[in-house]
């Protein structure tokens, strides 16, 4: 892995013209020294779940031994005690990354991970959780040769309770994960299913592709938090799940300044389940562009210690009327963008926390006010800058892949979203779920209505404070928005299509399989645009929406009509545009893959801030 990295490093060097100077020899030594530095640095170092953080953790990101098990046959030949790892793979990127160090890009049906870990009496003396953001699809874990636990879903986070397993000195973790995303029996997102990249389907994650880490906390401990914000008492709602006994207590601050606190007794006949109203002494709202969070202390003491956690929360309401979306009892038109998560060189996982950050503000920067999330869970730490920076987002699963017309589909599926929801309930950027996308039902087949509705109706069940769609484009069963896709690049026929419901007539839906529009639902053109534009016009397999535009000036005219078209109808309450950046050969970006923007992101800011006729 370190003379891949030299060697990279080397390309870079010798393309620039600083080291012209310098000899090559002492360039190369130069080189060496500073992969090596590279190397030993711990990528993705920032706590990847900034809602539940403790002092005590270890970031397990790094070099971890690797091998490939392409016969599905390393748990026969006991890989979690005596296997021969031959490879070096730096985690958290998956092996098809050039991150990794691997760039496989075939097909992997199974892979393999090992690593050591020095632990002291202090660390294990308590309880001890190891943490994975995410690992693509099935994975059983061993320490120290015995299986602590597994996990099936490649999107969802999952801890294990490993302190029955760890011991004072070195401690060994094996990972195991198997992928199969052309079984019909995983969601898999826009992985491709063929051996290539094609249309927008990109290149494929096997493994680990978020943050591993260890977490250290008294025996009692808060194992989960929810909040639910009351704007209009000033109140922040605090449900806790506790291991153990104690006091729970919860303190708010807001600039450094206490705000509100509150605390319980917890025993055991609480069965762990404690519910606090934490009084806000100052009111400061959640809004788009404004992220306004209070900074929250968490703590459980006893006799034995005390579990400390650093929180956040936001203080705002959504809500939908007739047509309208309402943050905070206002109307707001969602102007957001089709965010799909890839990297050039991390593919599923940002080389680092800037890049999550310049994604958002990329976005901002072109007037858009948020994202969907597309066939994809996104890591918790985006999700905080997302918070941080008042952007709207919507969560959405990774359905693609998944046969919905076998039986099976809807216990699979169901496991993993609701664990999404679960997880990222507490963030206030996100403002509605849509666990389908595109659920295309040529033949009928009424398994289709019934996952789809019971997936609706436990998201639901899980959280009354947002809104829900079924699914984005084609086929709704049940569902709080209709939304809709279009992609008719001809701005004349594209304003057609909403003219007459633009002036309180009927809305037209060409997908006549569909649940038809019942009048008086809000309405979100969830994709739209598409426009195709290779910046270097030389890309054969260059692929978009459409006939792409001739010149710029027609390609920022398109945009012009069709945005326009959308932002001056008072019954349509949002659009998003695909997308905000290619992905490998899809060129339908506003950016390029590696972020660089095609036109002058002004021009599109004045057109996408434009007042809302639903705004007035």
């Amino acid at each position: 892995m370190l003379e891949l990295t030299v060697r990279r490093m080397e390309n870079r060097g010798q393309a620039s013209s600083t080291e012209s100077a310098v000899s090559l020899e002492l360039y190369k030594k130069k080189t060496v020294r500073k992969a090596e530095r590279m190397m030993n640095r711990i990528p993705r170092p920032e706590h990847p779940a900034p809602q539940m953080e403790r002092a005590e953790w270890m970031n397990l990101n790094g070099e971890w031994e690797f091998e490939f098990d392409f016969g599905r046959s390393g748990r026969d030949r006991n890989f979690e005690t005596n296997g021969v790892y031959t490879k070096k793979i730096l985690v958290p990127f998956c092996p098809e990354s050039k991150l990794s160090g691997i760039e496989y890009k075939d097909f992997i049906p199974a892979v393999w991970y090992r690593r050591s870990v020095e632990l002291t009496k202090e660390q294990i003396r308590g309880t001890a959780l190891l943490h994975f953001g995410a690992v693509d699809y099935q994975s059983v874990i061993y320490v120290n040769g015995q299986e602590a636990g597994s996990h099936q879903g490649g999107y969802s986070s999952f801890a294990l309770d490993v302190t029955k397993f760890l011991k004072e000195g070195t401690n060994e973790i094996v990972v195991y994960a198997e992928d199969d995303n052309r079984s019909g029996c995983q969601p898999k997102g826009k992985q491709s299913s063929r051996h290539y990249s094609f249309g927008c389907d990109y290149t494929r994650t096997t493994g680990i592709w978020q943050t591993v880490w260890l977490e250290f906390m008294p025996k009692s401990y808060v194992k989960q938090v929810k909040y639910e914000p009351d704007i209009t008492n000033g109140l922040l709602y605090v449900a806790a799940d506790i291991i153990g006994n104690g006091t729970f207590s919860v303190r708010a601050f807001y600039e450094g300044k206490l705000c509100g606190s509150a605390e319980t007794k917890v025993s055991n006949a609480c069965c762990g389940n404690v519910r606090l109203a934490v009084k806000l002494d100052e009111i400061h709202l959640w809004e788009a562009g404004c992220g306004r969070l209070y900074d929250l202390e968490l703590e459980l003491s006893n006799e034995e210690g005390r579990d400390l956690i650093k929180s956040y929360a936001g203080l705002r309401e959504v809500r939908l009327d007739g047509y309208k979306f309402l943050l905070n009892g206002k109307p707001l038109f969602q102007r957001t963008v089709l965010d799909q998560g890839f990297y050039m060189d991390g593919i599923y996982t940002a080389p680092t926390e800037e890049d999550l950050i310049n994604d958002i503000q990329i976005s901002m920067g072109l007037g858009f006010n948020g994202a969907r999330l597309h066939e994809k869970i996104f890591e918790p730490r985006f999700l905080y800058h997302c918070d941080r920076l008042g952007y709207l987002v919507w969560g959405e699963h990774a359905n693609w892949g998944l046969d919905l017309s076998s039986p099976a589909a809807l216990h699979v599926f169901m496991r993993e979203w609701l664990e999404a929801v679960d997880r990222d309930y507490n963030h206030p950027a996100i403002i509605g779920w849509c666990p389908f996308n595109e659920t295309w039902d040529y033949d009928g087949r009424k398994q289709y209505d019934e996952t789809l509705r019971m997936i609706y109706r436990l998201t639901k069940s899980l959280d009354h404070t947002r809104p829900c769609i079924d699914t984005s484009g084609n086929f709704h069963v049940e569902t709080d928005i209709y939304d809709v896709h279009n992609y008719n690049q001809d701005v004349n026929q594209f304003a057609s299509y909403y003219e007459e419901f633009k002036h309180g007539g009927e809305l037209r839906d060409d997908h006549a399989h569909r649940q038809h529009y019942i009048k008086g639902m809000p309405v979100f053109i969830s994709e739209y645009g598409g426009i195709k534009w290779d910046v270097a016009q030389t890309n054969a397999s260059a692929w978009g929406y459409g006939e792409a535009p001739k010149t710029e000036e027609e390609f920022l005219a398109r945009y012009k009509g069709l945005t326009e078209c959308l932002l001056s109808n008072p019954y349509i309450m949002g659009f998003c545009y695909t997308q905000l950046y290619d992905i490998e050969q899809e060129v339908n970006g506003l950016y390029t893959y590696d972020r660089k923007p095609k036109f002058d992101p002004e021009i599109f800011k004045k057109i996408n801030t434009q007042t809302a006729a639903i705004e007035v």
